[in-house]
């Protein structure tokens, strides 16, 4: 992306371009990322329903590792935007193989964690024992090797800091064909290759992840800006210390997520073999109406990250209404289909009425709530571009623990209504947040001024011809 189109930008109409220009193909990345859960629980499904539920219990723990390795993707993507929108590619240069560094270090910490605890740590769940031997095997497999998926979420982030949303589009289309490829032949077999069950699962999805960070480590290094330089590997304490002071918040606020959410799993456990695996299926369903906000959340952040760099917080709000205006109107629209369309989608995973039943009723639910979805996730990405990673943090922290927590026990389990009452609760939980963010953003108070780098040379629409000129070379 060239970073004058971004400058220049002076209009609601070329705005609104822009927005799309960088958020289309991080709707499809993110699709393409959807697709590779949606088919891995598609094919599992057709094992057997306690497969599902491993996967999907494993799953809950893991995102607690990604939660760290998105959180140091944050912290590279809003520095590497501020710093390109301050004319400081340099800078931008160093702290991207820095962050990279550092993704090594927690996916070798990960992988070290699972080798040693994975089993106490599904336990901790409360999964039944047939569910537990199979997740255990899953997640050792996938755990272990999860610095692949700490570099795939850092050096993705690292592109889109860039502008770049494109490359890793195509990184995610192909690994997702490799690895939906990969799944059928391993897992049910093919010719020669004998049937594996959930370890082929295991095996397409770790060597699928492989290829993306080969593919991505080069996009990143044949870029114009970020191309690596040897001295640059060099630990560099400034650095690591401002992606971990920025990333920590952001960090926060995923395990303060995952945290909640391992609580609230253990409810739907509760609820029975069935439900878990309706309500992990229903997950997989719905979780592709996310590719539109975190698409536009994308570009939210890049857009936002480089006005606040260069100084033009006015721009940085208006790219914010716009984004939000967008990622409402595409939300609405998938917030229908699930409505009416998720007992058809339930079909395709299961024969058992009662679990269909139950993934459908999930989804009416969550289409109902979409519209404040789209809300959440544009303004957390708004936040998050303009520094201040810490409010996100806090209202995930009251609204994962005081509002969806209690009231998937209340409504699930205390009231017994079911995965009904686990949906409605969060519905509840989004619809507070996003009202919550909507009323910090319209104070004002959502920018961090003091963590924002000084620009070199102001690039904004005013700009002098030879300033515009120096700000779109460094991109």
């Amino acid at each position: 992306m060239n970073s004058k189109k971004v400058m220049e930008a002076d209009t609601d109409k070329s705005r609104l371009k822009l927005i799309i220009i960088l958020a289309i193909p991080a709707v499809i990345e993110n699709f393409f990322q959807t697709a590779l859960g949606f088919v891995d629980t598609f094919f599992v499904s057709k094992i057997d329903l306690a497969a599902v539920s491993a996967v999907g219990v494993t799953n809950a723990i893991l995102a607690i590792y990604f939660a760290l390795f998105m959180a140091i993707g944050v912290a590279a993507n809003v520095r590497i935007a501020n710093f390109l929108g301050a004319n400081l590619p340099e800078k931008a240069r160093h702290i991207s193989q820095q962050s990279i560094l550092l993704a090594i270090l927690c996916g070798l910490l990960t992988g070290v964690l699972t080798l040693f605890f994975s089993e106490p740590l599904l336990k901790l769940m409360g999964i039944e024992e047939n569910v537990l031997e199979v997740g255990s095997l899953y997640f050792k497999i996938v755990g272990i090797s999860s610095i692949l998926m700490s570099l795939m979420f850092v050096m993705s982030a690292i592109l889109r800091g860039a502008g770049d949303t494109r490359s890793p589009m195509y990184v995610s289309i192909i690994i997702n064909v490799l690895h939906a490829f990969l799944d059928y032949v391993l897992i049910f077999g093919f010719l020669f290759i004998p049937e594996m069950g959930i370890i082929g699962a295991t095996l397409s999805t770790v060597f699928s992840r492989f290829v993306g960070s080969v593919l991505l480590f080069f996009y990143i290094n044949r870029s114009n800006v970020l191309v690596f330089r040897r001295d640059y590997w060099k630990p560099d304490k400034v650095h690591l210390k401002e992606l971990m002071t920025l990333g920590t918040p952001a960090a926060g606020e995923r395990l303060l997520m995952r945290a909640g959410q391992i609580v609230y799993f253990g409810f739907v456990v509760a609820l029975g073999t069935n439900a878990f695996a309706a309500h992990q299926i229903a997950g997989n369903v719905e979780v592709f109406s996310y590719m539109i906000g975190y698409g536009f959340s994308t570009a939210t952040t890049i857009l936002v990250g480089q006005q606040i760099g260069a100084g033009n917080y006015e721009e940085a709000k208006n790219y914010t209404k716009l984004s939000t205006y967008l990622a409402f109107s595409s939300m609405v629209v998938l917030g229908v289909l699930l409505f009416f369309l998720g007992d058809w989608a339930a079909s395709f995973f299961t024969k058992e009425q009662a679990v269909i039943n139950d993934i459908g009723t999930a989804l009416k639910i969550s289409g109902i709530f979409q519209p404040f979805l789209a809300i959440l996730l544009v303004l957390t990405g708004a936040f998050q571009g303009a520094n201040n990673t810490k409010y996100p943090m806090y209202l995930t922290a009251v609204g994962i623990w005081a509002v969806r927590t209690v009231l998937v026990y209340l409504l699930g389990i205390r009231f017994e209504w079911g995965l009904a009452g686990v949906w409605i609760a969060i519905g509840l939980d989004i619809a507070f947040r996003a009202i919550v963010l909507m009323v910090k953003f319209k104070s004002g108070k959502w920018v961090r001024l003091g963590d924002a780098p000084e620009p070199e040379a102001h690039c904004h629409p005013q700009s002098t011809k030879e300033n515009m000129s120096s700000c779109a070379n460094n991109y």
